[in-house]
């Protein structure tokens, strides 16, 4: 950021070559930034030896080391816990010539300590700066005390023995030992503990004496009493196991070494070994672990990897004991990246860099030239160590040192920052004064500033511009660029409200940078005067149960503070608690074990609740377990083993991480004989070497790093008296029973009589007359199986042999014939043949019955279930143990889990939450075994989403460039409804969350609109899932940036029409659709206005009606030649068309009048006959009318499938007759409704009554729902596989459409019984039937844009008129005033269309 800010500050090469120089040379000085009078190089200024911590006694001479390096040579002053020693007039304190302090006699008393404290070397270069060494502790010994000492002991020969001498811990290092006056050597087999106690192991006679401990001390040694040793022969018995000394807890730095004392007594002499977190350790060797004298254990160089739980287990004869202890290791701060020297100019932000490790975790301080900085407005630190420097000056010039320090240590990193000057400008003009500067937004932290480009450069596009601002009565100025040339405006950010800041402008070009624009100074607009976030949360747990957070008080809002609220909350838990806190930190007490918490804090003063402080979590320290392991069951393996099989602990009560299993077991005849053994993480364990035919008992203890927690109740069980026999096959099966089923039967046995032989499983054999097809394999303890996929109604044979690792045994024989496909009863069983059944067992298990789930978290569910073969009190005295199985009720899933359990409730855990899981038990005692038991089901309660919603996608919207559409997927691991969204934006990707914009999504969208964004600004988005538990985790930023400016060729209102030339109509774009921007084009390429629409509307309706009426006036003149004998033949038919059925008696209907009756009859819904074999529904004529050219569209090659054509067809045999050249009738297609198809015309038969006479036959109907009745002929019966042709009508409106004479299926024969005229006898040729369908007019009302109304010409007038004489049809004259009624309604019809 520094270095592009001072590119387009100074735009010169020079410059850019300048900051491009590597931190490394620059620090080393053996680079230059160029020559002139502008550049200067880094000076190596650095420590060549600074001052560690001295542990020293009184009256000791001391020397702090140091040394530092510089040309020239600096100053080196001293400080002493934080102030500066005057060691001019100081006679026991002295400056060496290096640098280093000695002190010649270290002074120290009960009350008066002045030379114990923490010691700074300062060096300093006078023109350059400053720079201090770590801090050292100069620790002095009190005065020498014992704190316990020897007393008399006796140790029989080859024991061990222990000698106390517990000195203050600060002189335990000046400890001594004699024996009779002199000093006892040290070796293998005595040895010193770190406390200052004697260890004597393997003793003998030589070791017999008097022993005494000195401190040595300035002032000579002082001597503790004297204690006799006395050595007594061996034990004859056997002399209890105990401990003399056992380890305790050590902290230690990396690199140090530890000693864990262990030392036991008893007879035999006890053997001691160690582990670490479970695993044997390997004391042999030159390693870095070493067993020494007693069995102590010594750890050299000891590494962070080292540390956890040390076990000394002592072990004498067939007593065992343990003893454990932590090994904490501490690392001192270390550097993994060191701040870097930096080049800057003045107004420019810099950032020192800094990343420090260490354990536990080190904090950071920055010193500049000796002197601490403070953070303020221009001093910051950011990304938790680093330090930013904001709006630089001259005098931030310096050197500066990044100081990490914790508990064990501390140490220091620094780096040179130079202020250069600016470079002259080069030959050439330079840029005037920027004009017209003004702040055209002024909000409470920022501020968007514009202006015009200088008159030197009226275009500006080569300038770029720097904006220079400060806090009015500030001489700090900060600097932010454009971001590309030629642009006139900026947005100042992170600004204090109700601020005054002073502004102004430089342009700047190839040459250099020009005149400053006059000061400007704008007022934040005040904001509502509450505290801000308060700066430098830290948690840290001080224990398993308490968490302490610390803070500051925060930096801006007006008014004193009166309080701090204190929040937290359990992570993953939606409920937050609050504390009330005066100060600056506090400890939060009763929390959970080894559990992850979230703290924030919120400063209130007068008017209220501040800005919250982002959240921080810290886990609080594990301790041992608080709960037993679950679900412990025993199984007899043999004579000699057992298998011991458990559940960890409840969730919640691991506090911490489970580290190993530990097992006691004991004879339940010796109850104090009790023997461990420590296993891994495994849930099981096999226990072996155990005495044939004897009862154990076993508990189980779960352990982590701190130590082991509560046991399990003891569980017995007992060995077999002898081992099963393997030697022979097994005998066979006791029992089988089946029971067929259509596709399945189910196979149930029971084991062999004999259990004294091993039966390792079963080998179930079936098939069709033969049992040897197919062959299934299952587990012992299993007692029945499902043979699926079998075909119904077949006779099956099945065999059942059980068998081991000799072989298989004797079968055993079924058949039975599953049921047909018809068979739905439940008959139990079929069975035939069946001579090789045996008599079935008179007490088989019964299965657990009242099987109940109950909930007990997202997670868990514990199942409960009674044993009606128990006694009442339903406690269990034999060795029977329960098996559950469970699994999601997903019918894909056919997968479960089972576990055992030897009480009637097991705890499920590990379960999805919001699942719904079945669950069913069964009961195994010995070898036999229950079937399942009835399913009980439970869903897990939910859990907050524990995955960010996916595929977070940001488009613009077009047309709309300040509006922007978020789409997302929901989470992969929702765990419950989504009751919501979150959308977070900003413009930037580091602000805290609670500076984010916060946009809701209510329920399950997944898509969502943000309007009023900034042109031209990335935005940063993230999505938040919620459900009924809480939030769950935010998606990962993604970015988007607005377009550059609005649309210029945007217009109001808007619309495309299509071209209207003929043949055409407009395109179906659904309901969604949205014109594009801009005018569309006539097909003569100039604009079409709404009115220019619709007068060519009403020009082509106009032609439509006149053509029309001209048809109906050649009607009215054909009509007139019509004779008697026709009209009472059509009278006739009229009074037997309202049937709508062909009767034996029915006349033929007359031929089909004008197309404009549809209308009538679609008034009328026509239902799907119940008739299954209709002959006929109305009468069907048959058409060969001439091809007409389906409308042609160019808008869009979809709507080829929604045109509506008529298609005639002719045959050879047809066209020679009048029929056969009649031309269509005249249609008229208005398609209005721009809605897509809905469904498809069912072609069945209608019976419902149709009651005008005058009702064309063959005409399709259309009712309101859209649906169609189309008409069949008998043909249909003798030709099933003939298609029938469907049409795709659109939603049914207050208007009906205007409907088109179906086409009569092809092949279509008549009754010769029926009477008919010679046209009606023609037979229809066997073509393929060509689909007729329907155009809707839409909902009046509605407002549409302009549509083409596209009328198709009318035959020929000869023609037509030929066509009504050969059929002799005749109207009369109230039939023809009836005609012109009908068409006056039409015209007013198409007269309301129009004018809509």
């Amino acid at each position: 950021m520094a270095a592009r800010r001072a590119r387009r500050l100074l735009g010169s090469l020079c410059i850019a070559l300048l900051l491009a120089q590597p931190a490394p040379a620059a620090r080393s000085g053996s680079r230059s930034l160029l020559t002139g009078s502008l550049v200067r190089t880094f000076t190596p200024f650095y420590f060549l030896e600074e001052p560690q911590d001295v542990l020293s006694v009184r009256g000791a001479a001391v020397v702090m080391n140091c040394s530092a390096h510089c040309d020239p040579a600096p100053r080196i002053e001293w400080k002493k816990d934080g102030t500066f020693l005057n060691l001019v007039s100081d006679d026991r304190r002295q400056l060496l010539p290096d640098g280093s302090l000695l002190i010649s006699s270290v002074v120290h008393s009960k009350h008066n300590k002045p030379d114990e404290g923490h010691y700074q070397c300062v060096a300093t270069v006078d023109s350059l700066g400053t720079i201090v060494s770590r801090t050292a502790k100069l620790t002095v010994a009190g005065l020498p005390r014992f704190t316990s000492q020897p007393e008399p002991t006796a140790v029989p020969r080859g024991g061990s023995a222990v000698l106390s001498c517990d000195a203050n811990a600060d002189l335990a290092p000046f400890v001594r030992w004699e024996q009779d006056r002199q000093p006892v050597p040290l070796d293998q087999r005595v040895l010193q503990l770190p406390s200052g106690a004697l260890v004597i192991s393997n003793a003998s006679d030589s070791d017999r004496g008097l022993y005494r401990c000195l401190l040595e001390g300035s002032a000579g040694p002082k001597y503790s009493d004297e204690a006799e040793l006395t050595v007594l022969p061996e034990p004859e018995e056997p002399q209890p196991l105990t401990f003399l000394r056992q380890p305790s807890a050590l902290s230690r730095l990396s690199g140090q070494s530890a000693l864990f004392p262990c030392v036991a007594t008893g007879f035999p002499t006890p053997s001691i070994r160690w582990t670490r977190n479970e695993e044997e350790l390997l004391t042999e060797g030159s390693g870095r672990f070493q067993l020494l004298a007693g069995g102590s254990l010594e750890i050299r160089d000891v590494a962070e990897g080292d540390a956890g739980t040390f076990t000394c287990i002592a072990e004498s004869g067939n007593d065992t004991a343990a003893a454990q202890a932590e090994l904490t290791v501490q690392v001192p701060p270390e550097f993994l990246k060191r701040p870097a020297n930096i080049y800057a100019h003045e107004s420019m932000d810099i950032v020192f860099e800094c990343e420090v490790t260490g354990k536990p975790t080190p904090t950071v301080k920055w010193v500049k030239n000796g002197d601490v900085v403070i953070p303020s407005d221009y001093f910051k630190i950011v990304k938790e160590h680093n330090l930013q420097v904001l709006g630089l000056v001259k005098s931030d010039e310096g050197f500066y040192q990044c100081i990490a320090e914790n508990d064990v240590g501390n140490a220091q990193a620094g780096a040179q920052l130079i202020i250069l000057d600016l470079a002259p400008a080069t030959a050439g003009p330079l840029p005037s004064a920027p004009r017209d500067v003004v702040a055209t937004l002024v909000s409470t932290r920022f501020i968007r500033l514009t202006w015009r480009p200088p008159v030197s450069d009226p275009q500006g596009d080569n300038l770029t511009y720097s904006i220079f601002y400060t806090k009015e009565g500030i001489n700090r100025e900060r600097v932010e660029n454009t971001s590309r040339p030629g642009e006139t405006q900026v947005m100042i950010q992170n600004l204090m409200p109700e601020t005054v800041y002073v502004f102004r402008v430089v342009a700047q070009n190839r040459h250099g940078p020009g005149e400053s624009s006059a000061p400007l100074k704008v007022a934040t607009q005040p904001e509502v005067q509450l505290p801000g976030p308060a700066p430098n949360i830290r948690a840290y747990s001080s224990s398993p149960t308490s968490v302490t957070v610390t803070w500051e008080t925060p930096l801006s809002g007006n008014g004193d503070i009166q309080n701090y609220k204190l929040y937290y909350m359990e992570k993953g838990q939606d409920t937050e608690q609050d504390v009330d806190v005066a100060g600056l930190s506090h400890t939060v007490t009763g929390l959970k074990k080894f559990t992850e918490y979230s703290f924030r804090v919120v400063a209130y003063n007068k008017h209220g609740p501040g800005v919250s402080t982002h959240d921080v979590v810290v886990r609080t320290l594990s301790d041992v377990p608080s709960a037993p392991p679950q679900n412990l069951t025993l199984e007899v393996r043999n004579s000699k083993s057992i298998l011991l099989q458990w559940q960890p602990p409840p969730t919640g009560t691991h506090s911490g991480q489970i580290t190993g299993y530990k097992i006691r077991y004991r004879k339940v005849s010796r109850k104090s004989d009790v023997t461990e053994s420590v296993g891994g993480t495994q849930l099981s364990q096999l226990i072996e070497g155990l005495e044939r035919g004897t009862e154990y008992s076993f508990r189980v203890a779960a352990m982590t790093v701190n130590g082991t927690g509560p046991a399990t109740d003891w569980v017995s069980a007992e060995t077999f008296e002898s081992d099963l026999d393997e030697t022979r096959v097994p005998e066979v099966p006791s029992s089988l029973h089946v029971r067929p089923l259509v596709t399945s039967i189910v196979v149930s046995w029971t084991p062999p009589e004999n259990q004294n032989v091993v039966v390792r499983g079963y080998a179930i054999g079936y098939g069709i007359g033969s049992p040897h097809a197919q062959t299934i394999k299952v587990d012992y303890k299993q007692r029945y199986y499902t043979i699926e996929n079998l075909d119904p109604s077949s006779h099956y044979v099945i065999t059942l042999k059980a068998f081991n690792n000799v072989g298989e045994g004797i079968p055993l024989y079924e058949s039975a014939v599953t049921r047909p496909h018809s068979d739905t009863s439940e008959v139990d069983l079929f069975v035939i043949n069946a001579p090789y059944t045996p008599v079935p067992d008179p007490s088989p298990m019964m299965p657990p019955v009242g099987v109940q789930a109950s909930i007990l978290s997202h997670d868990t569910i514990r199942i409960t279930w009674a044993d009606n073969s128990l006694p009442k009190n339903q406690k269990i005295t034999d060795a029977r143990y329960y098996t559950v199985r469970w699994k999601t009720n997903i019918p894909a899933n056919t997968k479960y889990k089972t576990a055992n359990a030897t009480t009637l409730s097991y705890l499920v855990t590990g379960l999805k939450p919001n699942t719904l899981y079945e669950f069913s038990v069964m009961v195994t005692k010995g070898r036999r075994s229950s079937t399942w038991s009835m399913t009980a089901h439970g869903t897990t309660f939910e859990l907050v989403p524990t995955s960010p919603p996916k595929d977070v996608t940001v488009v613009s919207k077009e047309g709309k460039p300040r509006t922007i559409i978020v789409n997302w997927q929901p989470p992969s691991e929702a765990n419950g409804k989504i009751t919501g969204y979150i959308i977070y934006y900003s413009t930037d990707v580091n602000a805290e969350i609670h500076d984010w914009v916060i946009e809701p999504v209510v329920g399950n969208r997944l898509t969502h609109q943000i309007q009023e964004l900034t042109l031209d600004t990335p935005y940063y988005f993230k999505i938040q899932a919620r459900n009924s538990k809480g939030m769950g985790p935010m998606s990962e930023a993604v970015q988007f940036r607005t377009p550059k400016a609005e649309s210029s060729d945007k217009m109001p209102n808007d619309q495309a029409s299509g071209s209207a030339g003929k043949g055409s109509r407009p395109v179906d774009l659904g309901p969604d659709y949205k014109p594009p921007l801009g005018g569309s084009n006539s097909p003569h390429g100039s604009p079409t206005s709404p009115l220019d629409s619709n007068m060519l509307l009403v020009i082509i309706v106009s032609v439509g009606v006149i053509t029309i009426v001209v048809v109906v006036i050649v009607a009215v003149f054909c009509t007139r030649r019509t004779t008697s004998h026709q009209k009472k033949k059509r009278a006739a038919c009229k009074s037997v068309n309202g049937s709508h059925k062909y009767k034996g008696n029915s006349k033929d209907v007359k031929p089909p009048d004008l197309w404009i009756h549809h209308e009538r009859l679609e008034l009328k819904p026509i239902d799907k006959s119940p008739d299954p074999n209709p002959i006929m529904t109305d009468t069907p004529i048959p058409r060969n009318s001439q091809d007409i050219t389906p409308v042609d569209n160019s808008m869009d090659s979809n709507i080829h499938q929604r045109r509506n054509s008529y298609r005639g067809h002719e045959s050879e045999d047809s066209m020679s007759t009048l029929a056969g050249r009649r031309g269509m009738r005249p249609k008229m297609m208005m398609p209005f409704d721009s809605q897509p198809p809905q469904q498809s015309v069912r072609n069945t038969p209608s019976t419902d009554t149709l009651p005008a006479p005058s009702a064309p036959p063959g005409t399709d109907h259309q009712d309101p729902e859209g649906s169609t009745g189309s008409y069949l002929g008998t043909a249909q019966e003798e030709d099933p596989a003939q298609g029938l042709p469907t049409a795709h009508v659109r939603p049914s409106h207050p208007l009906k459409s205007f409907a088109v004479p179906a086409v009569p299926p092809a092949g279509a024969s008549y009754d010769p019984a029926l009477p008919s005229t010679p046209l009606l006898t023609q037979q229809a040729p066997t073509h393929p039937v060509h689909s007729v369908k329907t155009a809707s007019i839409g909902t009046l009302g509605r407002t549409r844009p302009p549509m083409p109304v596209v009328v198709p010409s009318a035959p020929d007038v000869q023609e037509t008129t030929r066509m009504l004489e050969d059929s002799e049809s005749t109207y009369e004259p109230d039939e023809l005033t009836k005609e012109m009624a009908h068409l006056e309604g039409l015209m007013k019809d198409l007269n309301a269309i129009t004018t809509a």
